[in-house]
Parts: C-alpha cells; sequence; structure tokens
C-alpha cells in the first residue's frame, strides 16, 4: 500500500511518519520547499517529542519520502490524506477550507489510476459533500473514493496518540473508500481499538463535539476555580472528587489561565458558526468562547493585583515564564500569553520572558518583550514571576536562586505547579489558582 499525507504540520507529518513506522509506504507531500527540504535533511518543522527520531528511522527503512510534486507523489498511490490547515477566516468564526480544496484540486488534476482521497483535516459538517460535489462535476475524479477520518493528537502526545489511539473514527463515502480505510488501520483493529465506521458527517461532527466538549470541561473546571477562591474552598480537592465519578472522569479537569492551541479555539468558533447557520445555535459553547477569552483578561488583572493595583503596577517588570499553550511543543496559537503579555503591558509593565521551545515564533508575535536565555535570567530584575505554562523545566528551578535574583518575591502560578504551603515557607509571597492561600 502507498499512501500519500498531504501537509507537513502536526497532523500531515505526524499521520505520514506514524504510518510508514509501521511498514507502509508513505510519501510526505507539501507544497513548501522550504519546509521539504528541511525534512529531508532530517530536520521537523515543527517540534513534537520523538518524531526526528521516527523520521530519521522511517526514512533509513526505505518507507519514507518527502516531496513537492503531486505527480509523481500520486503515482501508484492507494490513499492520499489531506491534512493541511484550517485556519479560522480573519474577522469571522468559519474555518476556512481553502487549503484543503486546493489540495483536492491538484488531487484531481494529477490522480492516475482508482485512488481513496481521506480528509483528516478538521472541516466544517459538510465539508465531504461538497468535496464530493466538486468531484461528481469532474470527469478526472470517476476513480476518486472520498472519506473523512478525523485526527484526535494531542501536540506534546501526537505519536503516542497515534499509535495508542482510543478510537479510529472513520466516514468512508462508499465500499470501495471503506476497504481501504479498513486496510490502512488493519494493524489497529487487530489490537481490538474501537473503530467507528459512520457517515462522513457524522465523522466530521464528532471531531468537532470532541473538542467542544473537552472545552466545556476546562472552562467550567476554570470557573469553579475562580468560586473556590471566594469560598475558600480547593479546586483540587474538588477536581479530584468529581473526576472520580466514572460519568466525569478526571481528564481536563486542571484549572489555569484558559484553553488554546491549534484546535479549541478555531474548532469551538467553526462549530458555533455552523450552528448558527443551521438555525441551531449552541447556546452552551457561546458561553465557553466567551467565558475562556474573559479569563485570560482575568489572568492578568490577577498579576496586576499581586502588584498592588495598576497605579504600584506601572514601571514595574514581571518575568513570564511560558509562552506556547501547553508543555512539550513550539505552537503559540491562541496561546493564553497572547492575551497576558499585551494585557500587562497596557498597563504599563514590562515583560521578560523565556520558553524553552517558543522563543524564535514569540520574537515575531510580540512587540516590546525582553526575550531571556532562562527562565532564571529573565527572573533576574523583576518584581513578580507568573508562570504560564507548565513545562517540566520550570518545576526543577531552584527557587531559592530565583528569589534571590528577583527585586520581590512574587510568584503567580497560573498552573498550580508548586504547593502554595512550600512557597509560603520559602518566604514567596504566592498566588495560585483556587486554592485557599
Amino acid at each position: 500500500m502507498k499512501v500519500v499525507a498531504i501537509g507537513t504540520g502536526y497532523v500531515g507529518l505526524v499521520t505520514g511518519v506514524c504510518y510508514a513506522s509501521l511498514g507502509i509506504e508513505v510519501v510526505c507531500l507539501d507544497i513548501d520547499a522550504d519546509k521539504i527540504a528541511l525534512l529531508e535533511s532530517g530536520r521537523s518543522p515543527i517540534f513534537e517529542p520523538g518524531l526526528e527520531g521516527l523520521m530519521t528511522k522511517a526514512v533509513e527503512a526505505g518507507n519514507l519520502s518527502f516531496s513537492t510534486d503531486y505527480p509523481s507523489s500520486l503515482r501508484g498511490a492507494d490513499i492520499a490524506i489531506i491534512a493541511v490547515g484550517t485556519p479560522t477566516e480573519e474577522g469571522g468564526s468559519k474555518a476556512n477550507t481553502r487549503f484543503v480544496e486546493a489540495a483536492f484540486a491538484s488531487i484531481l488534476e494529477h490522480h492516475s489510476g482508482e485512488l481513496t482521497v481521506v480528509v483528516k483535516s478538521t472541516v466544517p459538517i459538510g465539508t465531504n459533500d461538497h468535496l464530493n460535489a466538486i468531484k461528481e462535476e469532474s470527469a478526472s475524479g470517476a476513480s476518486i473514493h472520498l472519506a473523512s477520518n478525523p485526527e484526535f493528537l494531542r501536540e506534546g502526545a501526537a505519536i503516542n496518540d497515534f499509535m495508542k489511539p482510543d478510537r479510529i473514527v472513520v466516514g468512508p463515502r462508499d465500499a470501495t473508500a471503506a476497504k481501504a480505510l479498513r486496510a490502512l488501520n488493519q494493524s489497529f483493529i487487530d489490537q481490538g481499538i474501537a473503530y467507528v465506521e459512520v457517515s462522513a458527517s457524522s465523522a466530521e461532527m464528532i471531531k468537532y463535539a470532541a473538542n467542544a466538549f473537552l472545552a466545556t470541561k476546562i472552562t467550567f473546571i476554570n470557573e469553579v476555580a475562580s468560586l473556590c477562591e471566594r469560598v475558600g474552598a480547593n479546586v483540587e480537592d474538588v477536581a479530584f472528587g468529581i473526576g472520580l465519578d466514572q460519568r466525569i472522569g478526571p481528564d481536563f479537569l486542571s484549572t489555569g489561565p484558559g484553553y488554546g492551541g491549534s484546535c479549541f479555539p478555531k474548532d469551538t468558533l467553526a462549530l458555533v458558526d455552523t450552528a448558527q447557520v443551521e438555525g441551531s445555535p449552541v447556546r452552551i459553547l457561546e458561553a465557553v468562547i466567551d467565558v475562556n477569552e474573559a479569563r485570560k483578561q482575568e489572568m492578568a488583572d490577577k498579576v496586576i493585583q499581586s502588584l498592588g493595583g495598576r497605579e504600584n503596577a506601572r514601571g514595574k517588570t514581571v518575568a513570564i515564564w511560558g509562552l506556547t499553550f501547553k508543555p512539550n511543543t513550539d505552537d503559540l496559537r491562541d496561546s493564553p500569553s497572547i492575551a497576558i503579555i499585551p494585557a500587562l503591558q497596557k498597563a504599563d509593565i514590562k515583560v521578560q520572558a523565556f520558553d524553552p521551545q517558543g522563543m524564535e515564533g514569540a520574537a515575531s508575535l510580540f512587540e516590546d518583550v525582553d526575550f531571556k536565555a532562562s527562565a532564571l535570567e529573565a527572573a533576574t530584575g523583576a518584581d513578580a514571576i507568573c508562570l504560564v505554562t507548565h513545562w517540566p523545566e520550570f518545576a526543577a528551578i531552584d527557587l531559592a536562586q530565583a528569589k534571590s535574583a528577583i527585586n520581590a518575591p512574587r510568584f503567580i502560578d497560573l498552573r498550580n505547579m508548586f504547593e502554595p504551603a512550600a512557597m509560603a515557607a520559602a518566604g514567596w509571597d504566592y498566588k495560585s489558582l483556587g486554592r485557599p492561600a
């Protein structure tokens, strides 16, 4: 079997590399020549733990190659996987599918022989129907068989999620596509992993509904954390207690500064847009989006208040630890830091920042931020530390050394990484989320 993975971002590259590591012939195809040149040199354009090593092994085994050329890549292929971006339209909430449609147009133009086209990109419900209509109007699309196959990969844990999935969801449009997808995923089926075969529209909806539910769960516990602060409860005890209920479960019950990343923000917006267009609004999700955006401003306000309020905070310096939306990725898309840092700057607060992987991307996102080479360097001369992203490296920092470097021992922990009693005993003015001081 030969597979062409179109798009070399988080989804396309991980998908292509992982299938190749399972012994399947894979070509990773991208129109960005610089990305392909980087991949051919053995380097990944994204940071994902373990990806480069797995990629190198697959190339050495002869199962993985890279290309910018559609005709040669598609020649002899059995499956083409579309895994390109679907960003939110500028100034709106709808997911833009222009890259998906462009990839499909290139497939129609250059494919030869029978081919199953699998849409793995997260697309609005009905996109597969739309592509099928385009195929029906094209004489060159007669031997194309369409299917939907959403991904459920977490950045930073994508390889493990691919190799040990909770479930595989597929939406083939015909028997040929169904057969091709089963052959592609037979090794997972043999392991007893749930294989969910539904319509293409249902597969598209499953992806959106899953992300919407998880975003709701995160937002719920964040609101509970704020209430815990008012009533003297401990949100971590509350999360543990409710997480033991099998109907709820413990995952996605860690409080923080709001969700971000490449999926939750755009997918919740896209589902709300679809619901409004169809005249069936999802009010809960609309509230989730509003509350999540407000949460980020609340976190900036928490920092400002820790400095004594807006008047006292003017001219002071805050060290930001962590810029990416989560650890083990270099992705800054919709990261809480993108909202928090400008809010601090608007209050005339200077910002010094460090992130283990996000520094290069952050340089083009933020203005007037003093980027430092380490967390301790960022703390030097600051009036407070604000931990935004829970990188494991921060837990190992010598806080006594940080206390010596900082002007005043203020620490605002937006991820509850440290214990309040221990921080207080060490002489820190410590603030966290949803926990008694």
